[in-house]
């Protein structure tokens, strides 16, 4: 069941990092915290996953990272689609300011 949830943060993050890198962000790092909720009853299948982006760098726009996390919830991570209609999917960021000129 955990292996789950590390293949939806695993989808997610694959497709967030490429249309930031393809946006021109200046990223020097990114992770994500992905949790899920399981019904009570057998099967314990999964109800609710919650992912966490965490974006590392310097002037990172906050629409190009919504719209990243967008595109790839509801287009490109075939992982989500799969699991969608069965359990509710959400997703939150953050953007940690940082003085590191590296990209990834």
């Amino acid at each position: 069941m955990e292996m789950l949830l590390v293949s939806v943060a695993a989808c997610t993050a694959a497709d967030v990092i490429s249309i930031l890198e393809k946006k021109r962000q200046n990223v020097s790092d990114y992770r994500i915290e992905v949790s899920g909720v399981r019904r009570a009853e057998y099967p314990q299948a999964f109800v609710k996953f919650h992912v966490h982006h965490i974006v590392y760098g310097r002037d990172v726009s906050e629409q190009v990272v919504a719209r990243a996390i967008e595109l790839s919830d509801t287009k490109y991570c075939s992982v989500a689609a799969t699991v969608r209609p069965t359990a509710e999917i959400t997703t939150s960021f953050e953007i940690v300011e940082n003085q590191d000129s590296g990209e990834i």
